[in-house]
């Protein structure tokens, strides 16, 4: 068949590439493909194979076909259903696309065929090339796994270059233009030498490729390793009912509102207490850990009520007098409501006890829709109590300022730091330089404390401070405050306080009406007068000298201050003439008042002397309308020599 021309129906391959000698199956599908078959079973079931240049090609021509294909011949026709069949075809020679001259309804071309190259003799380079390519090929199947052991015997027994070639291209895993390069190749030594090259690169491919994939057997199998111990792990922690805990934590922890490298932090712990044995201690250390993380309100914040008016009708509502307080509030009020986003003033109320400066705080809240947290900053020594413990210490918790924000429900309260004057400082710290950070606007926007570790913005609270003097104050930490100075209050003052705040709010408590009881402005003033008076100077003072903030004498201490006693004429006539004691003793009357001291004063259980009530000193915290002191509930009000009697025997007069 030396340069033999035929004119054969045409079969583009996709993919597939066919030698001369070597049998392949493969399926047909397209219309032309199948006219072709047709065509090629009526005449003598020659038909030329080719490959297509590019796979996607769906109506070949001339320009999309290699120019080397294979004369072929059809061996077996297997209909699948449908329009697709299955064909056995074994190559018979190598044949050159000549010219493409139909292309309707099917592909036919003249072809040549192509004879082989000039046959090399057995010399000592041809029989390297066939040992190498021997080793080769072994080295492949080893790699694939496979190969039968036909083709091995094959390759070791073959003594023909050219056919060896072919068999080991028409064999191996090659990309298919690879295979089409040693179809296209003539020459027998050459061909081999090229398919050698191939197996070479192949193999090397395979060796990387089979030590990626144990690698990955390798991953593999330590996750399936360690999903089984989890999985156990997990049906013994669902026996013991702690499986649906870390879910819940986990689920948790994910939908704070949270930066993330505080979740992961929190994440972490969740997988610490998976690690830890049932019962462990530092299991429960984490387990309060993230139940107190988990209590704080992250991402809840009250709507902010900037408006002044409403501010002053509150305040005005709430408090009588204070004018001066009350326009210095505002007027801080009015800056935070034109720059919203600016950082607050920090304002500390200074004045005597009593005198409303815990109620001003409360009324801010109301007036600016936030909500109020109180602590008490009195007695506090140890630095522990701001920053928070470590939580690895036996009995750690979280500092007042995080605690105070947990328990308001809020990122953006208003923390409301009574008496800071009374702080302290031993070998445990100083608080008042911990609180330097937390009231500084340029460090509490990540204020870290040493339970959480995690940063707390506390640029959006509202600090509002308490004190009765700024003498015990630091210098660092006054300056970050602003002082609004409250004073006592004038006879008129405690008159308004009482009928509109004190009274009704007495008898509220007691469950008395109006109907029940009544009171009039003269003994309401008769209390003020006898049972609210200042303190006195002390001995010396210059008289009308007038007395600093919380009613004492500078350098002069409560006790060295004295109280003042309403002297009492002594009776010349009438059942308690003879005694200049009180009508009931030295141990004091009914009330449980003590001999020597003003009625309407307490006696203060810390400094040795008698507290200043403020508010409390218009005798709020006594029952009003009592008979011992004239008023009889629910009927007319007693004459005056009856009233005077009866306050005489109740020690009034």
């Amino acid at each position: 068949m030396e340069g033999m021309n035929w004119n054969l129906p045409v079969l583009a391959l996709r993919g597939l590439t066919v030698f001369p000698h070597m049998s392949l199956s493969l399926d047909v599908e397209r219309e032309v493909s199948l006219r072709a078959l047709e065509r090629a079973m009526e005449g003598d079931q020659r038909i030329f194979l080719v490959t297509q240049r590019e796979i996607g090609t769906e109506a070949p021509e001339e320009r999309d076909l290699y120019e080397i294909g294979t004369v072929s011949t059809i061996r077996q026709i297997l209909k699948l259903g449908g329009s697709s069949v299955r064909i056995l075809v074994e190559g018979v020679c190598r044949a050159k696309l000549c010219r493409l001259w139909q292309t309707e309804p099917y592909l036919q071309a003249n072809v040549e065929e192509l004879g082989e190259g000039a046959a090399h003799r057995e010399s000592p380079r041809t029989e390297a090339l066939l040992r190498r390519t021997a080793i080769l090929f072994g080295t492949y199947a080893e790699l694939v796994g496979g190969v039968s052991d036909a083709a091995r015997a094959m390759v070791l027994e073959s003594r023909d270059p050219g056919e060896l070639a072919d068999f080991i291209a028409h064999n191996c895993d090659f990309r298919y233009h690879e295979k089409q390069a040693v179809l296209e190749e003539r020459d027998p030594f050459q061909r081999l030498k090229h398919v050698n090259e191939l197996l070479a690169r192949e193999n090397e491919v395979l060796s990387l490729q089979k030590e990626m994939e144990g690698k990955v057997r390798q991953e593999l199998e330590r996750g399936q390793r360690e999903q089984i111990l989890r999985t156990q792990i997990r049906v013994m922690q669902s026996e013991l009912g702690e499986e649906d805990e870390l879910e819940d934590y986990r689920r948790k922890v994910e939908a704070l509102p949270l930066p993330e490298e505080s979740r992961r932090h929190l994440l972490r712990e969740v997988d610490r207490i998976a690690r830890q044995p049932f019962g462990s201690a530092e299991a429960a250390v984490s387990r309060n850990y993230l139940d107190v993380c988990l209590e704080m309100p992250w991402g809840v914040e009250t709507r902010e009520r900037l408006n002044v008016e409403t501010a002053r009708k509150i305040l005005e509502k709430d408090h009588f007098g204070l004018e001066k307080v009350k326009e210095r509030i505002l007027e801080s009020l009015a800056v935070r409501q034109m720059n919203p986003g600016g950082k607050a003033q920090i304002l500390c109320l200074v004045g005597p006890p009593g005198v409303g400066k815990t109620s001003i705080a409360m009324s801010v809240a109301k007036a600016t829709n936030r909500k109020l947290a109180r602590l008490s900053l009195g007695g506090i020594r140890d630095e522990a109590d701001i920053r928070g413990h470590r939580k690895t210490y036996i009995g750690a918790m979280p500092g007042r300022i995080i605690e105070a924000i947990s328990r308001s429900g809020s990122m953006n309260p208003l923390l409301l730091l009574d008496e800071i004057d009374k702080l302290g400082s031993d070998y445990r710290g100083d608080p008042a330089s911990a609180l330097l950070e937390v009231l500084d606007g340029e460090q509490n926007i990540a204020f870290r404390d040493h339970y959480l570790e995690i940063p707390v913005d506390l640029s959006r609270v509202l600090f509002l401070t308490t004190a009765n003097t700024t003498e015990t104050i630091p210098a660092p930490l006054l300056d970050r405050m602003e002082l609004i100075r409250l004073s006592s209050y004038t006879d008129e003052e405690k008159l308004q306080i009482a009928l509109r705040h004190l009274l009704p709010k007495q008898m509220a408590e007691s469950g008395l009406t109006k109907r029940q009881l009544r009171i009039s402005e003269g003994a309401v003033r008769a209390v003020i007068r006898d049972y609210t008076r200042e303190r006195r100077p002390p001995a010396g003072a210059p008289a009308g000298r007038p007395l600093p903030e919380g009613g004492y004498a500078p350098g002069v201490g409560r006790r060295q201050a004295g109280l003042l006693y309403r002297e009492r004429p002594a009776r010349t006539s009438g059942p308690h003439a003879l005694s200049s004691l009180p009508p009931h003793g030295a141990g004091g009357d009914r009330r449980g008042e003590r001999p020597g001291l003003d009625p309407g004063r307490r006696r203060d259980p810390g400094g040795g002397g008698q507290r200043d009530g403020g508010l409390r000193q218009a005798g709020a915290y006594r029952q009003f309308g009592r008979r011992h002191e004239g008023v009889r509930p629910g009927g007319p009000q007693l004459p005056a020599e009856p009233l005077r009697r009866a306050r005489h025997r109740a020690g009034l007069l």
